[in-house]
């Protein structure tokens, strides 16, 4: 296995193989340092309908978070003051994870994205490589990783559902990233958009049953 590269027996599942026939799925994405069990929780306040796959990162986050990462923040020029990280090595995750989507062995009804942090991030980048993959997208804490992007053109035709949630004390997300962000989304997405009051960088519980709705919705 290359080093990016989604390790199948990592997979979290909320259904076993025959319980994912004739069923749509949520890919659950991660943040940075941390692992597929980290959002795998919030299933239990999410509808009972898709399928979710918990993904770990493929690449092995630095002592002491021992965790994982989808690409790196660590190495020269990987991340810079505004948040924006190489896109080179933001690319290689989205293409790990559409690889391991072509590998699934039971094809689901549709597919959603829900990541948090860099998971978010990444969510993003994959719409812009995939936007006719993906029925809907949830990003927590995230961030658009770049301005420009080839599939932003397709993208902003596609304009698929996103809902896109932060808190008004969250100090992790460079301002740069928000604003970027904050810029982008609404030219590139149908944008359902939430500010949580006196939030950190987590979820609430106000927000998850928001994502909730929006996801019973999209369905």
């Amino acid at each position: 296995m290359s080093a990016v590269e989604i390790d199948d027996d990592a997979v979290l599942w909320s259904a076993g193989p025959t319980d994912r026939v004739d069923r749509p799925l949520l890919v659950l994405l991660h943040g940075y340092g941390s692992n597929e069990g980290d959002l795998f929780g919030l299933g239990t306040g999410l509808p009972l309908e898709p399928v979710i796959a918990s993904l770990r990162a493929p690449l092995a986050a630095p002592w002491p978070l021992l965790g994982w990462s989808w690409y790196a923040l660590d190495t020269p020029g990987a991340v810079d003051p505004t948040g924006a990280p190489d896109p080179s090595g933001v690319d290689e995750a989205v293409d790990a994870v559409l690889r391991w989507l072509d590998r699934l062995e039971v094809a689901p009804t549709s597919i959603g994205l829900l990541g948090f942090s860099q998971g978010g991030s990444l969510v993003l980048q994959l719409l812009r490589a995939a936007p006719d993959r993906f029925r809907y997208a949830v990003t927590l804490a995230g961030f658009v990783p770049t301005l420009d992007h080839d599939g932003d053109e397709a993208l902003a035709a596609a304009a698929p559902p996103v809902f896109w949630g932060r808190g008004t004390l969250d100090t992790v997300i460079p301002a740069a990233a928000v604003l970027r962000t904050t810029d982008w989304l609404p030219r590139h997405s149908t944008l359902t958009g939430r500010i949580y009051e006196g939030l950190a960088h987590s979820v609430s519980p106000q927000e998850l049953t928001d994502v909730s709705a929006f996801i019973s919705r999209e369905l």
